[in-house]
């Protein structure tokens, strides 16, 4: 275990993040907010934090997968703890764990609120809010990598380490590059959405906020009403569009900008995931029809829950938990499916479900003919052993961490559907639930013990894991395997 490197890549890490603290501050001068000077409390231990450990460089830099996941685990779990500070220093959020769940939900793109009313913050507080969404869209690490010089020494690991799905692949040799180009691409969609948004009759303040919260698929609003308060078909349209936008592998932007449009074409998961949105989408329409005018009105706020929900941005357009019981159910299925791998969307991931599915065919097929040989491919490119058995493990540690989050919110003793929808929520970086936690309503009547677990799996959820599991493990601390 490299501690030294470890101390160095966190303290850099930590100086970045007093950067983008005075960001706040600065809307704070231009709105004339006082509360603007509580970002300068976590600015001074920031930066004193950064002088102490991550000036000097360790002779020893090298780092491996063991190192890569401390340091991302501990990089999160440090960013929200430093970033909370401000909300409850300045009394809008006055206990500290419901500003850490703030910020974490932040950090983690999930959305989900301890706030019952979001409008009485301040401009600074909301932009804060709101942008810790668009940094931790790509992942903070990976935000770092794109500001500093930590690509010297395997810092590809870093990446594997942040970046969600089942296979991690670099665009280009450099981990460095990679991150730049992945970067580039998530701002220039984002300034394409903000541009749009103000077409549509936003502020510039709105359309940053729902920018940055479409773009992290995070959700954040800072109106109580999210998405609905505009009340517009056009900016219904835009944010269904780039939610679905942002929910796909930014690996195939990369192939567009090359013009290379065969493999984006060919993609099964993309098309899968499309094919999930309309029809998801359509069944809703049908279910929901009786209550809406016409069934085109009725598409337009199904589409939309659909987007928001299968890609873990978490807006709304209407509250969702009065429609019928099967669509519903299907939201319910859409917030465990997530969105695609390497992009911003939370969840399982379909390509995880497309590897599921071919591993029960061929198991069928096996049964039926013993002898037989089935490989399954993905793209046309054969998955190796070693990935479907970090899908199995993957699945079964999910399918844990849900189960024990589920028995401990429930000594609450809150509502089947509160239970089940909040745990479902947070882990898999949703937002709203059902019920209590739907699209009206929020987390703030959870014990403190169930809010911690929420933070826990907002945490695992984002990091799919084992990188935050393996803060917990000694063997992972020793310096020897």
């Amino acid at each position: 275990m490299n501690t030294k490197m470890i101390r160095y890549i966190l303290a850099k890490m930590l100086g970045v993040e007093a950067l983008l603290l005075l960001l706040p501050a600065f809307v704070a001068v231009i709105y004339g907010e006082k509360s603007g000077v509580w970002f300068l409390v976590p600015i001074a231990l920031l930066a004193v934090l950064y002088l102490i450990g991550g000036r000097k460089r360790p002779k020893e830099q090298t780092i491996y997968g063991k190192e890569g996941m401390i340091i991302v685990a501990l990089a999160w779990v440090l960013w929200s703890l430093f970033g909370a500070l401000p909300f409850c220093l300045s009394g809008y959020i006055p206990n500290y764990l419901d500003a850490f769940f703030e910020t974490v939900s932040g950090f983690t793109t999930t959305g989900s609120s301890i706030m019952p009313d979001v409008e009485i913050l301040p401009q600074c507080m909301t932009f804060w809010r709101s942008f810790t969404h668009w940094v931790g869209g790509m992942g903070v690490l990976v935000f770092v990598m794109v500001l500093t010089s930590l690509d010297k020494h395997h810092t590809m690991f870093l990446m594997r380490a942040e970046v969600p799905g089942p296979e991690k692949d670099k665009l280009v040799p450099k981990a460095m590059s990679t991150a730049r180009i992945l970067y580039a691409m998530y701002l220039g969609l984002t300034i394409v959405e903000v541009v749009l948004l103000v077409f549509g009759g936003m502020s510039l303040f709105d359309s940053l906020i729902h920018s940055f919260g479409t773009a992290g698929t995070g959700g954040f609003s800072n109106y109580a009403a999210s998405v609905g308060h505009f009340n517009s078909a056009y900016i219904d349209g835009v944010i269904t569009v780039f939610m679905i936008l942002f929910g796909v592998n930014f690996n195939l932007y990369f192939f567009l900008l090359l013009r290379d449009f065969k493999p984006v074409w060919k993609n099964e998961e993309l098309r899968a995931y499309l094919g999930i949105i309309l029809v998801s989408a359509l069944l809703i329409t049908w279910n929901i029809s009786p209550s809406y005018p016409n069934p085109l009105t009725a598409f337009r706020y199904a589409i939309f829950q659909v987007a928001s929900i299968i890609t873990t941005t978490g807006y709304a357009t209407t509250d969702y938990v009065v429609w019928p019981l099967l669509s519903q159910m299907i939201l319910l299925i859409l917030m465990v499916i997530g969105a695609c791998a390497s992009s911003t969307g939370g969840g399982i991931k379909v390509s995880r479900l497309l590897m599921v599915f071919k591993c029960i065919k061929r198991e069928i097929m096996q049964m039926a003919h013993p002898k037989s040989v089935n490989v399954i491919r993905v793209n046309n490119k054969k998955v190796g052993s070693d990935v479907l058995r970090s899908l199995y493990v993957y699945l079964m540690a999910y399918g844990v961490l849900m189960v024990g989050s589920i028995l401990i919110v429930s000594i609450d003793n809150k509502d089947f559907a509160t239970t089940i929808g909040s745990v479902f929520a947070t882990l898999n970086n949703i937002g709203p639930g059902l019920a209590e936690v739907g699209p009206a309503g929020n987390f703030s009547d959870f014990s403190p013990l169930s809010k911690l677990v929420f933070c826990i799996d907002m945490l695992a959820g984002r990091l799919e894991i084992f990188p935050f599991l393996m803060l917990f493990t000694a063997s992972a601390w020793r310096r020897k395997f």
